[in-house]
């Protein structure tokens, strides 16, 4: 068995030898050079462990600790280690790395980033949270230092968003000129409300629990620019103002559009947008239009697609196209209506609320409102929308609306992916923190799929594959650290590409 042998030469050097002792016999298979320092002894030493291994054929367990940076070599039997931990470092250094990105890393927080991080691998309480941390990447926070963090993070919230806002021009290309606009409800599990969390209509069903608003802006790309919070008896179209206008001062906007569904309109909200110089496209209740308003627009049409009909209103530029697809959703929804119509007049004490399509002849006494039913047929397939874009043509306005879906998408990632509700906290600013993290957390989520072009959750899947595993060596009680093969997991592959092309340096 070959050996490593130091000894003193004439010159008071240390000679540095791979030698093998044969019948009682020294013989010196390779001489690596003599050392004058301690730091070339080192060095001498390591380049003789490494000749015994390419030597003798031997493959180590662990072979990171045979680089030439180490100083010791670690050659353990299999027998003797015992399993003792995993890791999700891995899926943290991925998500890191995309934290980084954001541009979040600036704001030296190390509490929002281990809280945003394990939200998208495993949303959960904060108390949940901070022993998920502790248990996938080794990071250890004290649970009574908990709010005193949230506190923290609320105090972020300007530079959170301003974050936000550079990594979307600087990797998006965002310009401030068009945005996407919804608002959504969160509900608190709960019976008691108070001055923020209150009753009001629940977008999740949660009509007895309180709640309270979210209103996000994103961009073209459904990457998320702006959140902002209110009370939850507020009117969704009483949000729109406020937030578009704080956003647009913020940031010193000069020309913004605004896309938004029907709920943001109102004859106030449209003169305080073009008071502002704001441009907006926002879906009409085409149900609510005159009779005759609505007969030209059926006569404009004549169930035609790629027909646009234009009009100038009070309201703004109104706008109509038809769509097949649209006409056949129309009339199945109106048939699943009049079915429960007509369970309704059968049983009415099974019903919470009063379907459509029925006409009340005295106090609790209905029929079905014929009348409003063949109105409703002739509107199927048919559209509206108001702008005030007088030079847009009517196919972009209605192209420009139609990509609203990618603020509904974010609300989804938020809710389902994130599990952004329900909300346990009760203090206003813990609330705040949550959004925030929930904001972070997005932000993350959504570059990764803008980047990779894969859904979040295939992402998860991906990273979390990739373990760090802990051994211990029974023996001289050592423990050692070992990442599965990344080689072919597309998600090590495609960081490791981002990272060669010097997308961010880390």
């Amino acid at each position: 068995m070959l050996k490593v042998r130091k000894t003193i030469t004439a010159s008071g050097k240390t000679a540095i030898q791979v030698v093998k002792y044969e019948r009682e016999k020294t013989l010196i298979i390779k001489h690596l050079g003599s050392a004058g320092s301690d730091e070339e002894r080192k060095r001498l030493i390591e380049l003789a462990n490494s000749f015994i291994i390419s030597y003798e054929k031997l493959t180590p367990l662990f072979p990171e600790a045979l680089g030439l940076n180490s100083h010791k070599y670690n050659l353990v039997a299999v027998e003797n280690l015992t399993f003792t931990k995993v890791y999700h470092s891995f899926a943290y250094e991925f998500l890191s790395y995309f934290y980084d990105l954001n541009g979040f890393g600036e704001l030296n927080n190390a509490f929002l980033k281990d809280l945003s991080i394990i939200r998208i691998i495993q949303p959960a309480s904060k108390l949940k949270s901070i022993k998920l941390i502790r248990e996938y990447f080794g990071k250890k926070y004290s649970t009574i230092s908990i709010y005193k963090r949230l506190l923290k993070i609320v105090n972020l919230s300007s530079k959170i968003q301003d974050k936000a806002i550079a990594f979307a021009k600087k990797y998006l290309d965002f310009k401030f000129t068009l945005v996407f606009y919804d608002v959504t409800s969160l509900y608190f599990e709960t019976d008691k409300d108070d001055e923020f969390r209150k009753f009001g209509y629940s977008k999740d069903g949660r009509s007895n629990q309180p709640q309270i608003l979210i209103a996000l802006v994103v961009n073209e790309d459904g990457y998320p620019v702006s959140v902002s919070l209110f009370e939850g008896s507020r009117f969704e179209g009483c949000t729109i103002i406020p937030s578009i206008l704080q956003f647009k001062s913020q940031y010193r906007i000069k020309n913004l559009t605004v896309v938004a569904d029907a709920a943001m309109l109102s004859f106030d909200n449209i003169n305080e947008l073009k008071k502002h110089g704001i441009n907006y496209i926002v879906a009409a209740r085409v149900s609510s239009l005159s009779e005759e308003l609505m007969e030209k627009i059926i006569r404009k049409l004549n169930k035609k697609e790629g027909i646009y009909f234009r009009e100038e209103t009070d309201r703004g530029i109104l706008i109509c196209d038809y769509s097949r697809k649209r006409a056949a959703k129309d009339k199945a929804d109106r048939l699943k209506q009049i079915a429960k119509a007509k369970k309704y007049l059968e049983n009415s004490k099974s019903y919470l609320k009063k379907p459509r399509f029925l006409k009340e002849l005295k106090k609790s006494s209905y029929i079905l409102n014929e009348e409003l039913i063949k109105k409703d047929e002739l509107m199927d397939g048919i559209k509206g929308y108001y702008t005030n874009l007088k030079n847009l043509k009517s196919r972009l306005i209605i192209q420009r609306y139609k990509d609203l879906w990618r603020v509904e998408k974010a609300f989804r990632m938020a809710k389902s992916d994130l599990l952004a509700r329900p909300v346990y906290h009760f203090k206003k600013q813990n609330i705040k923190a949550h959004i925030l993290i929930v904001f972070t957390s997005l932000c993350i989520s959504k570059a990764i799929e803008l980047f990779s072009g894969l859904s979040i959750q295939k992402v998860k899947e991906e990273i979390l594959k990739i373990l760090d595993i802990q051994f211990k060596d029974k023996i001289s009680n050592k423990i050692f650290l070992r990442r599965m093969d990344t080689s072919k997991n597309p998600m090590a592959q495609f960081i490791h590409k981002l990272k060669s092309k010097h997308i961010l340096k880390v």
